[in-house]
């Protein structure tokens, strides 16, 4: 009896050592907290950071002559973002080692050069509020960039969504009559792409969130770097900052404290919801962001503001809703019922949508 129940002992010990790969957030593992309980934690988290980041992003470019410096700011950013990065992993005692590959990283970094680049550059010209609007639509080729990168399908109620969305952000466009809009294409689309190569490469490789900010934004920082000498931004960036070393460095500092704690959330959320759910919280914390620049910067208000960011915030919610509680909505069953109809007259071969089916919004 002695050696069976040793053997059975063994076997049991065995079959224990698989270990799950927990994930951390500013070194505390919360994969094991109740799935709500961390998505609340982590919405909370972004909505904190990311306000504050918005807040001292504006204040920022309220100072005179800030305007054309929008790069050099992302570059300073960038050389914060990997600081940071390298001492919470010096901190934490992990190994520098990457998983994922260079050539993707590389990928990354150029994406989030252009991401936080145009749109930094863009901040100085362009009427807040417009610019956020503008970026919290890039659920839509979000959704259709993760189609193509990672095959992914959407439900009727999300293609309604997203038209409302659509609908919201020409309509905020119009009613910004006194700005002359100035916002980047090429963020929005950066913005669109980067969260769906995040997932597929951290899912894939089981990669640390703080490794990825640290090999994304340090390679980042020598891309910009070059660009801004081949450009010849770089002196007159460094001697306008100089006669403004608080407004420039030290609210840089608190900006890019701010914006990576933030990072480290969303890149959280997309490690445990992907890319859409991330891109989904983000976008409502938005919402709030808009809502205080209003209060705490004059700039010029009109009632279509509020019809415009009222339809997005529409598609938001019907994203949300439609998705965690379908049986309770009969119309917009019926709805898509009509849809799935057309669906299958038009192209018989399309999978049917059922009603049971879990997107890949579902939380």
């Amino acid at each position: 009896m002695s050696k069976n129940e040793s053997v059975s002992v063994a076997i049991e010990e065995n079959v224990a050592q698989p270990k799950k790969n927990v994930v951390k957030v500013f070194g505390f593992p919360i994969s094991s907290l109740p799935p709500t309980s961390r998505f609340i934690l982590l919405s909370l988290a972004v909505f904190i950071f990311y306000l504050i980041y918005g807040y001292i992003l504006e204040l920022i470019f309220t100072l005179d002559g800030m305007r054309p410096h929008g790069w050099f700011l992302t570059l300073v950013q960038f050389a914060f973002y990997t600081l940071f990065a390298l001492l919470e992993i010096f901190i934490s005692g992990c190994s520098i080692n990457r998983k994922i590959p260079l050539k993707t990283y590389v990928i990354i970094a150029i994406l989030t050069v252009g991401t936080m680049g145009f749109s930094n550059s863009s901040v100085g010209y362009l009427n807040y509020p417009t610019q956020v609007i503008f970026k919290s639509c890039k659920l839509i080729p979000v959704m259709i960039g993760s189609m193509l990168i990672l095959g992914k399908r959407y439900s009727f109620a999300e293609v309604v969504a997203c038209l409302c969305m659509s609908l919201g952000l020409i309509w905020f466009t119009l009613a910004d009559t006194t700005v002359q809009p100035n916002f980047s294409i090429t963020a929005l689309l950066c913005d669109a792409v980067i969260g769906n190569v995040q997932e597929g490469a951290i899912k894939k490789h089981k990669e640390d969130t703080t490794h990825v900010v640290l090999y994304s934004y340090s390679i980042g920082f020598f891309l910009i770097f070059i660009g801004l000498i081949l450009t010849d931004q770089l002196i007159p960036a460094v001697s306008f900052a100089s006669q403004f070393p608080w407004e420039v460095y030290g609210r840089a500092v608190l900006l890019s404290a701010a914006g990576f704690c933030g990072v480290q959330v969303v890149l959280t959320l997309v490690t445990f919801y992907g890319a859409l759910v991330a891109v989904t919280v983000t976008t409502f914390r938005k919402a709030i962001t808009i809502c205080l620049s209003f209060i705490l910067f004059s700039k010029p208000f009109t009632i279509q503001y509020v019809w415009g960011g009222l339809l997005v915030i529409a598609g938001i919610y019907l994203n949300m809703f439609g998705k965690k509680n379908k049986s309770s909505t009969p119309l917009l069953v019926s709805i898509q019922q009509i849809y799935m109809k057309v669906q299958q007259h038009m192209a018989p071969k399309v999978s049917q949508i059922h009603e049971g089916d879990r997107s890949t919004f579902n939380i």
